[in-house]
């Protein structure tokens, strides 16, 4: 049974504010990410009577999104463990600007998928790199909550592209044009500001050697072997990394099926399922996002409670019946009114910012952004198929459709309790932590 530390509690450390700004710029790669996907999603109607395109059209153009992100994240967090994690974490961000300006830009579909291409490659090399920036310079006992305040910056990127699409939905292409626009400005300025920061390339020996990662043991209480230390490719082909990397992998592909569909695809749903209008599209997700912002900074409080994987269990199981409902009314609009409303109470602790934290804790700190990158790479990569196909099989049962991404968020639950009840366990960090974070141990 787990047992949770009944030493008194201590209070928790507080985070310097240098740390929260590391997180806040490190965090623009989730704000651009979820903002480059979501802006793709609020304009594709749009872009579908603008440049003309058919239902495949329009499918590829979220499938490569989806992709560049997929191989961006694989190339960008090698190339960080690599060759410096500064120096990535700076490239990254410039190229995102520059393929966010060609997508604002463009005066055909060709070009459109050019930025497409180029912004997407980027925001996946962002990724794994600024999340690995953030734990080298985390402290062990602070790392959950500056891991998952990235969280917040991706749900703020969600809410404000979601309420431009409201404010400028009857604007037409200027209207897209300035959504897409804002992200090259943004991108812009966090160049700018990361610029001056002050960071290590690489984990300080404090760090690594607080975070050194056991391999799974298969009998209790066995003593496994110490991870590998340094960057090598070896390093990563080790059951010390390779089960957190599936583990953790399992549960993301699983969970973000639904999330990623809903998300470049929900305004879409709405309008051609549901039989709303782009404005009433767009307001219905705008009016619930304020929960998630809301609930997304309650879950970067308890990041490093045990509170964090107990409400993991409930929320997950919130999400299930969420979906469940979706699916039963076949995308009817009061169906989807209760769905969104128990989607966004539900995945701020049940989502991507338990998987960014189970990750950050378990995973081997040399390689960190290699293995993280690969579990990004491999998920957006099986995103990317699924958002190909997604608008004609929306076309030819939008209950199939549903139905399956409700067995994808079943199956995600199963992945995270492993995670929690095992993984998270066997963490040295969770070993390490003050009595007075209450971690979870065997």
């Amino acid at each position: 049974m787990a047992r949770t530390s009944t030493a008194p509690d201590h209070p928790e450390q507080p985070i310097p504010k240098r740390l929260w700004k590391v997180a806040a710029l490190s965090g623009m790669a989730s704000y651009l990410d979820a903002a480059l996907i979501v802006s793709i999603a609020v304009n594709l109607a749009i872009y579908r009577d603008h440049y003309d395109m058919g239902v495949w059209m329009a499918g590829a153009i979220s499938a490569i999104v989806t992709g560049c992100i997929a191989v961006g994240s694989l190339v960008g967090g090698r190339l960080a463990d690599m060759f410096g994690r500064r120096r990535v974490y700076n490239l990254d961000i410039l190229c995102f600007a520059l393929g966010a300006i060609v997508i604002t830009l463009a005066p055909n579909d060709i070009v459109l998928l050019v930025g497409v291409l180029v912004a997407g490659l980027a925001a996946g090399a962002d990724l794994p790199t600024s999340l690995a920036v953030v734990s080298d310079a985390a402290p062990a006992d602070g790392r959950a909550r500056l891991v998952s305040f990235t969280q917040v910056m991706w749900v703020l990127g969600i809410v404000v592209v979601i309420f431009l699409g409201y404010v400028l939905s009857d604007t037409g292409m200027t209207g897209a044009r300035i959504i897409t626009g804002h992200l090259a400005v943004a991108a812009l300025l966090t160049w700018q500001l990361r610029a001056r920061l002050k960071l290590a390339d690489e984990p300080s020996d404090d760090a690594v050697e607080a975070e050194t990662v056991e391999a799974d043991a298969v009998e209790a209480g066995a003593t496994a072997p110490a991870a590998p230390r340094g960057t090598a490719l070896k390093n990563v082909w080790n059951r010390a990394a390779l089960l957190p990397m599936a583990a953790t992998f399992l549960y993301y592909v699983t969970w973000g099926v639904g999330a990623n569909t809903f998300g470049q695809f929900g305004t879409y749903l709405l309008v051609t399922v549901s039989g709303a209008s782009q404005s009433l599209a767009t307001g219905i997700n705008l009016a619930f996002l304020p929960i998630a912002l809301v609930l997304t900074f309650v879950f970067v409080r308890l990041a490093d409670t045990p509170w964090r994987d107990r409400l993991f269990y409930v929320f997950t199981i919130v999400q299930v019946i969420a979906f469940c409902i979706a699916s039963l009314t076949a995308g009817a609009l009061v169906g989807m009114l209760v769905f969104f409303v128990l989607y966004q109470i539900s995945n701020p602790f049940a989502g991507e910012a338990s998987y960014k934290v189970w990750s950050q804790l378990t995973l081997p700190p040399d390689t960190r952004g290699t293995t993280q990158g690969l579990t990004y790479a491999l998920s957006r990569g099986v995103f990317a198929g699924v958002a190909f196909v997604t608008p004609a099989l929306m076309e030819y049962s939008v209950s199939l459709l549903l139905w399956s991404i409700t067995l994808c968020m079943a199956a995600s639950g199963v992945a995270g309790v492993y995670i929690v009840r095992v993984l998270i366990r066997r963490s040295p960090d969770a070993a390490a932590a003050p009595a007075g974070l209450g971690v979870s141990r065997a």
